[in-house]
């Protein structure tokens, strides 16, 4: 068995991310919500696009009131009015100020703005009582944030709210994206039933396929979901080909392990797939097979996850497996691949066998300012999906370590809950 750091540092080398120029498409703005950016964005315009002002007050030349006091105030005439949105038509000069508003224009003349709380007004008059403590004072000048042709964004961030305001401040309407990254699942075993057919004696609900179509859902891919297939090689032959043609990655569930009814591992290979992992030093999941299959020129890489046939097992393993892998491949940049692990207080006694790295799973709560770590109630079995609802962390426990005490600090895999 490979360790988990060993099979992990093969994954991110088979995972190869989208083509920079093949894989990429265009969309409008608002569309462009959640997707990975694909080249750099530079803008055309300054910002601020001009000075402005940064306060409610009145433009002035700082010359004019840089001695001032409350006794000794300076007294300018109002020359102008200026809202946000206003071009101004005045130039200020030498005794005179501008009434101007939080993000109005800065008028020509004038380099400083006074805060209206700092002044009295009198008619066409303003009493400036504070003096600045320098020039430029509550201004935002032209381009302080932003220069026109430098770059905005780079590839391989995600367009959330923050990059969408920033998008378009710089009117940049139509934005360069990787397409998503389309996911073929399908699970196997004649044992299993989906959720809406009759369930017989000895049968199972296939769970899995539904949980990793959100999970994949969720991650802004492209869930394709082709069903069950029966334990038959004929048909996983033709699932496992139909699979690979259409995907950018497959995940299967089942089958992976060492029964008479496994056959994944021996169809892959008939199908030229090349086999880098079989089984991993992990529980839940030990049974984890990773092949990679050629396409040809014109197609990438497609890459193969067989995955565990246990609910918890698939889930455990596509966080600590596959999610890293997929997010290579979508475009994400390298510090956005993950896994996310947080060093964390536990809540609770943790245990295990010692002879594989083990993944324990639970809730992570913020307690007087401090994170700690609650394992899930109820067996630990990988079997056991019910106490998986809520799962927020996994907490793990080293291949040498077999207890972990209450209050002792663990460290803890983020998971999407």
């Amino acid at each position: 068995m490979l360790s988990v750091k060993e099979a992990e540092s093969i994954l991110l080398n088979l995972a190869q991310p989208l083509d920079s120029q093949r894989d990429v498409e265009t969309v409008d703005l608002l569309a462009a919500s959640g997707r990975i950016l694909a080249a750099p964005v530079t803008g055309s315009l300054d910002f601020p696009y001009w000075d402005n002002s940064a306060m409610d007050g009145y433009a002035v030349r700082f010359a004019d009131v840089e001695n001032c006091s409350a006794e000794k105030p300076a007294v300018l005439e109002v020359v102008e009015e200026i809202p946000a949105g206003y071009r101004p038509k005045s130039t200020v000069q030498s005794g005179q100020a501008a009434r101007i508003f939080t993000g109005a224009m800065m008028p020509a003349g004038a380099d400083t703005v006074v805060m209206q709380e700092e002044t009295r007004r009198e008619g066409d008059r303003i009493f400036i009582l504070v003096s600045p403590e320098k020039p430029q004072a509550f201004v935002r000048n032209k381009g302080a944030f932003y220069q026109a042709g430098t770059t905005l964004l780079t590839p391989g961030t995600v367009i959330n709210a923050p990059e969408m305001a920033v998008l378009a401040t710089a009117q940049c309407i139509q934005v360069p994206v990787y397409r998503r990254l389309r996911v073929a699942i399908f699970s196997t075993g004649d044992e299993l039933v989906s959720p809406d057919e009759p369930l017989a004696p000895g049968k199972l609900v296939d769970s899995n396929q539904y949980a990793l179509t959100v999970l994949l859902a969720q991650m802004g891919f492209e869930p394709i979901r082709l069903g069950i297939v029966p334990d038959n090689e004929d048909a996983l032959n033709k699932a496992i080909s139909r699979a690979v043609a259409m995907a950018d990655v497959v995940l299967s569930t089942g089958g992976v392990s060492v029964g008479d009814y496994d056959y994944v591992e021996k169809t892959l290979a008939d199908l030229g797939g090349k086999v880098h992992i079989s089984s991993v030093a992990i529980k839940p999941g030990k049974p984890l097979t990773v092949a990679g299959f050629k396409r040809g020129e014109k197609n990438s890489d497609c890459l193969y996850f067989g995955l565990p046939g246990n609910p918890v097992s698939a889930l455990v393993c596509c966080w600590r497996f596959v999610v890293p892998a997929l997010r290579k491949i979508s475009g994400l940049g390298p510090d956005a691949w993950g896994p996310e692990f947080v060093r964390v207080r536990c809540h609770a006694q943790l245990r295990s066998h010692g002879r594989r790295e083990t993944y324990v799973w639970g809730k992570l709560h913020l307690v007087a300012g401090v994170w700690e770590f609650e394992p899930a109630s109820g067996t630990q079995n990988s079997a056991n999906l019910i106490n998986l609802a809520n799962t927020s962390g996994l907490a793990v426990l080293p291949a040498s370590e077999t207890w972990i005490g209450p209050g002792e600090f663990v460290e803890v895999l983020k998971v999407s809950h």
